[in-house]
């Protein structure tokens, strides 16, 4: 048997080894937020009311199907009747003796290891929960993973292989993903909405739309989870939430956006940084300011991000401090665990309120575009801009930024009036 390591704030690595069994320690907020997503999708109804048949089908050491079982309240993980599999038998002898010696302390919920392929095992019977967390790309699995999938269901999807997702790596991603993507400020964003779009053309293809509910990007890693709806029509659907970026835009491509529904209306004589054109737009494929083809409707759902409150986190997924605690942690071990579990949600709360918004703006690079000398202060600007009556609010992303449904000329003109120009 082992246990847990104790919590290092700074420690940022893709992964470390214990033993034989891979541990990744920067997907334990991607962990986090599982559970709190998986809670949401039980409260609301979103997985009806029967048992729950989940699988972590890439699951290593188990921690995040046994997080499920132990951080959810009883009468939830009661519904749970979880497989997790791999193909490495060390990890899952791990996970299960762990299960064993550290059952959920209200006994509740079913956990089966087994050991094989992701793309046998899933087809098994119909999932209500799917979580692929793959080393690289997670398309092999996409296709046997929606098939899997019950009429009702969530997928929840993680990818490191971010260089070929923000466009670092051009040849990867035209391979892997049939896209390209500009890299900036909004890379990252626009990597998450190209895995947005390989997922609903997966799903579109076996009669399936998707609901983003969560799109996260975390470290070294992208992830987006998403409700499927069992639905004819859903191939031909899927193209009205898919289209491009186009950065540094023309008067006429701004209008197109504006009449596509993708852009507020807008005075033209201040251009936006970047706009987004649906599907149909012709643009020309060795034009460097484009991204896509891309996911361009919302990234998220605000009753699930609002859920993500860091209250509720530190309630599910943290512990009071023990003095017996087996794996030997301090009380200073258990204050860094709190404070990593409130990081992991931060802002998720207020994004919430505002993911259906056009504008997704990163401050830094608004600072360079309107010739300022220093960024604005996204939480005046985000306050400025509510006072004007739009919405407006912080973002849970790498780099600082907002997301709001203000004109582009207001936009400009807030941050202009906190900052005047060089």
């Amino acid at each position: 048997m082992r246990v847990a390591e104790k919590p290092d704030e700074e420690r940022r690595g893709p992964a470390t080894k214990s033993g034989g069994a891979f541990l990744n320690p920067a997907m334990a907020g991607s962990r986090t937020r599982s559970v709190l997503l998986l809670q949401h999708a039980i409260e609301s109804g979103m997985l009806g009311d029967g048992t729950i048949y989940a699988l972590d089908g890439l699951a290593s050491t188990g921690v995040r199907a046994r997080r499920w079982l132990n951080e959810l309240p009883p009468e939830s993980a009661e519904r749970l009747d979880v497989v997790m599999g791999d193909l490495d038998g060390e990890s899952l002898s791990w996970a299960r003796s762990n299960h064993l010696e550290f059952p959920p302390s209200h006994g509740k919920g079913e956990l089966n290891a087994v050991r094989g392929d992701l793309r046998a095992m899933v087809l098994n019977h119909g999932r209500h929960w799917v979580d692929i967390d793959p080393y690289g790309s997670p398309v092999p699995f996409l296709d046997t993973a929606v098939q899997s999938l019950a009429r009702g269901a969530v997928i929840e999807v993680s990818a490191t292989d971010t260089a070929a997702l923000t466009g670092s790596s051009k040849g990867p991603l035209l391979r892997r993903y049939g896209a390209r993507v500009r890299t900036d400020g909004l890379a990252h964003d626009s990597a998450l909405r190209v895995l947005l779009a390989t997922l609903a053309r997966t799903a579109a293809k076996h009669d399936r739309a998707i609901v983003p509910l969560m799109s996260i990007w975390d470290s070294h890693h992208l992830r987006v989870s998403a409700r499927t709806i069992k639905r004819k029509g859903a191939a031909s659907d899927v193209e009205d939430n898919l289209g491009w970026r186009v950065y540094s835009p023309s008067a006429d491509e701004v209008e197109a956006s504006i009449a596509a529904g993708l852009h507020p209306e807008t005075s033209l004589e201040i251009l936006p940084m970047n706009c987004m054109l649906p599907l149909s737009h012709p643009v020309t494929r060795d034009d460097s300011r484009v991204s896509g083809p891309l996911w361009v409707g919302n990234m998220g759902d605000e009753g699930a991000m609002s859920s993500m409150t860091e209250e509720r986190a530190l309630s599910l997924c943290t512990a009071p401090y023990d003095s017996e605690d087996v794996a030997g942690w301090s009380e200073k071990d258990f204050e860094r665990e709190a404070r990593r579990v409130s990081r992991s949600v931060r802002n998720l709360e207020e994004e919430s309120r505002v993911i259906d918004s056009p504008h997704h703006i990163v401050v830094d690079d608004l600072s360079s575009w309107l010739e300022m000398p220093g960024p604005p202060s996204p939480r005046l600007l985000a306050d400025c801009l509510e006072e004007r009556g739009f919405k407006a609010g912080l973002t849970h992303y790498g780099n600082p930024s907002i997301r709001t449904d203000a004109p582009w000329d207001v936009v400009a003109g807030v941050a202009l009036s906190l900052q005047p120009p060089m």
